[in-house]
């Protein structure tokens, strides 16, 4: 399925420099991407360099700079990606044309899914928050806002056609990212509590499982 963006404006005007288009330059920036978000997610936006970034990618590190100039832009495009994903995913499973039952099972299991493969975006992005989110506040308060709105109006549409009850949209959404994203920045503590070093492939099916119960029995008429 084709994802639909979601990036801001004002972090995209501070991110990968303009250059020539093409297949190699979208290799590129997406390898870099991928080997600064293990990067980022295993020492943090300080401990990580540049130079341990482009040996992760396999890459020169003046290519690092060439398509993203500094580490601070660097790190706003990481951060941008994963809110991408993550936005993509709700537009592709919540709208009016789907059920409730089947969209927000898929979503869950879109994003328990993204917990299990890709954990240090979600870390990288709770690590930002935390912190106050100085690099995304603006994304917040702008493509955030209006996409959460937007979802919200399709909830409403589904309130409307008796389908859904009438929860709060935006409570609902921030119910769904906590519950499947502890899966990324919990699993440590979720593993110990389980008896196991690492989380298995069925621990996650069964908390994907667990959680669309959890709101379908919360959303869903009588």
């Amino acid at each position: 399925m084709t994802r639909s963006s979601a990036l801001s404006p004002a972090l995209t005007q501070t991110t990968v420099r303009e250059r020539s288009a093409g297949a190699p330059r979208r290799a590129s920036t997406g390898q870099i991407l991928r080997a600064a978000e293990r990067e980022f997610g295993r020492d943090g936006y300080k401990g990580a360099s540049m130079s341990a970034i482009a040996a992760a990618a396999g890459l020169p590190k003046a290519n690092i700079h060439y398509y993203f100039g500094t580490k601070e832009d660097l790190y706003r495009a990481v951060l941008e990606n994963i809110l991408d994903n993550w936005l993509g995913d709700a537009t592709v499973w919540i709208h009016p044309g789907a059920s409730p039952r089947a969209a927000l099972d898929g979503y869950v299991r879109a994003k328990i899914a993204f917990s299990r493969d890709r954990p240090d975006a979600s870390r990288i992005f709770a690590h930002e928050v935390l912190q106050g989110a100085p690099n995304i506040q603006t994304y917040f308060n702008g493509a955030l806002r209006q996409h959460v709105q937007t979802l919200e109006d399709v909830f409403r549409i589904w309130q409307r056609s008796g389908q859904m009850r009438p929860v709060n949209g935006s409570h609902l959404m921030f119910c769904i990212w906590a519950m499947t994203q502890t899966y990324a920045d919990m699993s440590a503590q979720i593993g110990a509590v389980l008896g196991r070093a690492t989380l298995a492939p069925h621990d996650y099916d069964d908390a994907a499982t667990t959680i669309v119960a959890l709101v379908l029995n919360g959303i869903e008429m009588n």
